[in-house]
């Protein structure tokens, strides 16, 4: 009886891109190394995902950097990877960062852990008072645009505005569709990519899974940010399920090769019908 041929993938990734306190092309070339052993594999930069796209069964958009810089090329390939039925990974039904920030302000209006944040100077009064506050573009990433500022001020509608936070240190939790991977923290608040491991409480688990449950996506790598607020408790940052850095390079062997065992099932199930 013949084999199944392999799914091809379509993996794409901006190997140039500069992130600061990164190097994506470190992690994409890890990953897909690993995961040619398995899948027909093919690397491109973003802006060419949608013309090569018809050669494969499915996309995985993974270090492409901020769509910002190629936004226009981003909104043809989702529209036409939706049209053709073309599987991507993450699936484009994300309700967080692949949608922008407004679920920072509809999770907070929901009762969620959130930092505190509004988009209109008119509702400063809403945030806890404080003698700086952060100011950035609702369609921003990767902290572009990025401002402090004690009096805040820009377009109703198209800014986020949190109050600055004293807080102990940020956390990261990574998912991999709804399973738990790994941890990892910034101990010192000013340098946010010097990453340690954590090992997460019960409490902690609990924050994180409430979100990648909202976000409703079936199949998916996610990463939920959170920061230590001075009460003790955790607050959300940001749910990235777009194409959230992994720091593969600062796990032990033996949890980096248990994520790619997960994303290896992930993808597998997530291709099945093609």
């Amino acid at each position: 009886m013949p084999t199944k041929p392999r799914t091809r993938l379509l993996y794409v990734t901006d190997l140039a891109y500069p992130a600061r306190g990164r190097r994506y092309c470190d992690e994409d070339i890890f990953l897909t190394a690993r995961l040619r052993e398995h899948f027909n594999l093919a690397l491109c930069h973003p802006l060419d995902a949608r013309a090569l796209m018809p050669g494969f069964d499915a996309v995985v958009v993974r270090n492409s950097g901020p769509v910002l810089g190629y936004q226009e090329a981003y909104e043809e390939f989702r529209a036409a990877a939706l049209a053709a039925g073309t599987p991507v990974y993450n699936p484009l039904t994300g309700r967080a960062d692949m949608a922008g920030k407004q679920y920072l302000l509809d999770l907070a209006a929901a009762g969620y852990p959130v930092i505190p944040t509004v988009d209109d100077p008119a509702d400063l009064h809403l945030l806890p008072a404080a003698g700086t506050y952060a100011v950035k573009p609702k369609q921003g990433a990767d902290s572009i645009g990025l401002t402090f500022t004690a009096t805040p001020s820009g377009p109703a509608g198209e800014i986020l505005i949190q109050p600055r936070i004293d807080f102990a240190y940020e956390v990261s939790f990574y998912f991999v569709d709804d399973a738990f991977q790994y941890a990892l923290h910034a101990p010192d608040p000013a340098r946010r990519w010097e990453l340690t491991p954590y090992e997460p409480t019960a409490g902690d688990l609990a924050f994180a899974r409430r979100f990648v449950d909202w976000n409703t996506l079936d199949h998916g790598i996610q990463r939920v940010d959170a920061c230590r607020a001075p009460s003790g408790e955790l607050l959300l940052v940001e749910l990235e399920d777009l194409n959230p850095y992994l720091s593969l390079d600062l796990l032990p062997d033996r949890t980096r090769d248990a994520f790619v065992d997960a994303l290896v099932r992930s993808l597998r199930a997530f291709t099945a019908g093609v």
